[in-house]
């Protein structure tokens, strides 16, 4: 480019004056270019020849020149931008260096040129720039924040490389030396906050959050950026103290939003619904909170609100799989099997290969009966979840342990019970708390089969590949006593007690081996170390449930009623408190319509529990409603045979309604399953009784036989 070529770009550019920033700053360029760009120098007439050979600044009219390139720099680097063009980048550069030329000591200009160069791309150039600058002058603020910015960049763009490390301390020690020269800036000290946080130096990143903090107390990116630091340190009680700390003025949508996140991770879903709502009132389109709300409503069992959300999220966002997945499991909870089927329809379109929906699809097809389609999922999704070399990362792992226990369920349900230890024996092979999950529902699956001697040869290998296993050698007390070994159970359960912490679930043991030996004294004083060892919430719930179980088996009902009610207060969702309190009105014929409203909420919670589905049956018997029974009843004998009680019921409701040969049948199965089941496990005099209806059958079945006449069989 010609040097005195300055007629024609000014040509050139013309047009694009018009309005422009150039033709305001060319308007001012003789007053303001001095003392804009002689390098924070004062405008003081240049020394004369005699004084130095070299002036101290470059004459106005350099200066004047240098502006003119400037703004052109200027005017090229908007075209740029604007059309997308790389040659306009080029022009721009090429006139900053031409300003340069003119004043070649303006900070003003060399980070211009420094930032050209970072905002086209050419990164290399920008930074040893700005390196350049800081070379001249160390405390250049200006040439720091694009350095700093660079490393910012480069540190999200080398994410996970092995550059990112060096990356992160360069960029540290350029926020360092700005918040060092600029101590006042908000966003500076929570940019340093942050890049410590990353390299996990949560002290100087706490004391650059808290300088942020003095120079605005209320602002909230500072409340933000603490409560996040907190949070990644596992302490969400300091994150809440400090978004809650903020006035109600200064609350917006985000801090409510990060707010529920941390009631979240204390586990506190009341709070956390009542943070997302606030979330929502403030920012009623934002569906990601919408979806953290929703997620937690379903949480709590807040099935209603948790469905009008999902339907809200799903008609804003279409293409939202997981929207449609909840509402489909929102649906198969509260009974509406067609429903869910075809909302799970719709997330399948939008992900065809879905773990998570395939397995709906069993949990759903299990709920219609649907017994053999359901099995041949879960087989297939175990199937397909198997590796070779038995090498799984956690989730695989955890979605693994997912599918081999609802399939071991389903064998269980159909009385395979050699394909449900086959089942759990594969989960044993994943480790860790999945192997003593396996083992402990495999000695469950051997007592469904009432064979007591497997369960406990099961128990013993348990304990002997981790004998240090605490909850494993207390597997096996609770067997020992089922299998004619009580004081060994009972001694092996006492060896346990250590002064620990782990006394608490040894004292819960002993007070459930002693309730099933009816050695009440025992177990009164087992439960009251139960009582005094338990402290929150979860440990409290379990020792009432206990106090309940063991004053009804003593018959002592008016006290069971009160400890459940206990429990209950707890809480109020928990479905096998629900469940035994609800049972034991019913079958006492005490306060009924109570009874049927406990036992519907614990089979909404869960509702393919055969032990739920036969209480609800029941309740709907002695309320004289037999289809609401008998339908309930059939299922609870469908997905567990083996019980004598469910038997009996279903026995009990066909010869109300006078069906006589089933009512039989009924009985007969339910002698068999009592004569292979633990004494533990049934009230004295049930067997009793259920042979005493039977035979009354008997006859009465030989006196029709004997004069034949109409009958409803």
């Amino acid at each position: 480019m010609m040097r005195n070529n300055k007629s024609g770009h000014a040509a050139l550019l013309r047009p694009t004056y018009s309005g422009s920033v150039v033709a305001l700053a060319l308007a001012v360029a003789a007053i303001a270019a001095p003392a804009s760009f002689a390098q924070g120098k004062s405008d003081k007439p240049a020394a004369t020849t005699a004084q130095t050979s070299q002036p101290a600044t470059p004459p106005a009219s350099n200066r004047a020149d240098a502006y003119y390139h400037y703004m052109l720099a200027h005017e090229y680097e908007e075209m740029a931008s604007t059309y997308g063009r790389s040659e306009y980048a080029t022009r721009a550069v090429e006139e900053y260096k031409m300003a340069l030329n003119d004043d070649p000591d303006s900070p003003f200009l060399n980070n211009g040129l420094a930032e050209l160069y970072y905002r086209t791309g050419r990164v290399k150039d920008a930074i040893f720039a700005a390196q350049a600058q800081i070379a001249k002058d160390p405390n250049n603020l200006s040439a720091h924040k694009l350095l700093g910015n660079i490393y910012l960049r480069s540190l999200g763009e080398n994410e996970h490389s092995s550059a990112e490390g060096d990356v992160l301390k360069l960029a540290i020690g350029e926020y360092e030396k700005i918040v060092q020269l600029d101590s006042k800036s908000v966003q500076d000290h929570l940019i340093l906050g942050q890049l410590y946080s990353f390299a996990h130096e949560s002290k100087k990143a706490e004391d650059q959050f808290s300088a942020a903090q003095k120079i605005n107390p209320g602002s909230q990116q500072t409340a933000l950026s603490l409560a996040r630091l907190y949070s990644g340190q596992g302490d969400s009680k300091r994150a809440i103290q400090i978004l809650s700390a903020l006035p109600e003025q200064d609350q917006t949508s985000k801090t409510q939003y990060v707010l529920g996140a941390s009631y979240d991770q204390q586990k506190d879903t009341k709070n956390a619904i009542t943070a997302y709502r606030k979330a929502l009132d403030m920012e009623p389109d934002n569906l990601d909170v919408e979806r953290a709300l929703a997620k937690d409503l379903l949480a709590d069992n807040q099935l209603n609100a948790a469905s009008d959300a999902y339907k809200d999220i799903a008609t804003n966002d279409p293409s939202d799989p997981e929207a449609y997945l909840r509402l489909s499991e929102i649906e198969r909870r509260q009974g509406n099997y067609d429903e869910a089927l075809a909302t799970l329809k719709k997330a399948k379109a939008l992900v065809p290969d879905s773990l998570e929906i395939s397995f709906n699809e069993g949990l759903l097809d299990d709920a219609l009966g649907h017994y053999s389609d359901a099995i041949a999922i879960f087989q297939k999704l175990v199937a397909d979840s198997e590796k070779a070399d038995g090498k799984y990362t956690d989730q695989e792992k955890n979605n693994r342990s997912l599918f081999l226990d609802r399939l071991a369920i389903l064998y269980r349900e159909q009385a395979k019970f050699d394909d449900a230890v086959a089942t759990y024996q594969k989960m044993a092979q994943l480790g860790g708390d999945y192997e003593e999950h396996a083992y402990d529902s495999e000695v469950d699956a051997y007592r469904d089969a009432h064979e007591y001697d497997k369960a406990t040869q099961v128990a013993r290998e348990a304990v002997a590949k981790h004998p240090k296993n605490n909850g494993l050698q207390l597997m096996l007390a609770l067997q020992l006593p089922d299998n004619g070994h009580p004081d060994e159970g009972i001694a092996l359960a006492k060896s346990r007690l250590n002064g620990s912490s782990s006394d608490l679930e040894t004292w819960r043991a002993l007070t459930t081996i002693y309730t099933r030996l009816r050695r009440w004294k025992d177990a009164d004083d087992a439960l009251g170390h139960v009582q005094q060892l338990s402290k929150n919430k979860d440990d409290l719930l379990y020792a009432a449930f206990l106090e309940g179980t063991l004053n009804d088996r003593q018959q002592k009902y008016d006290q069971a009623e009160a400890a459940f009610r206990k429990a209950l207060a707890i809480d109020p969702q928990n479905p096998m408190t629900l469940n035994y309190l609800g049972y034991m009105l019913a079958d006492h014929d005490k306060n009924l319509q109570e009874a049927l409203s406990l036992l519907q909420k614990a089979v909404k919670l869960d509702p393919q529990n055969y032990a739920y589905l036969d209480s609800l049956g029941w309740a709907y018997f002695k309320l004289g409603k037999y289809d609401l029974a008998e339908a309930d009843l059939r299922k609870a004998v469908e997905r567990n045979s083996t019980d004598p009680t469910v038997h009996d019921h279903l026995g009990e409701l066909y010869e109300k309604t006078g069906r006589l040969k089933q009512a039989a049948a009924q009985w007969e199965q339910s002698l068999k399953e009592y004569a292979v089941t633990a004494p533990a496990d049934t009230d004295p005099g049930s067997m009793g009784k259920v042979q005493k209806r039977l035979d009354s059958a008997r006859i009465r079945l030989a006196r029709e036989a004997a004069h034949p006449g109409p009958t409803k069989n």
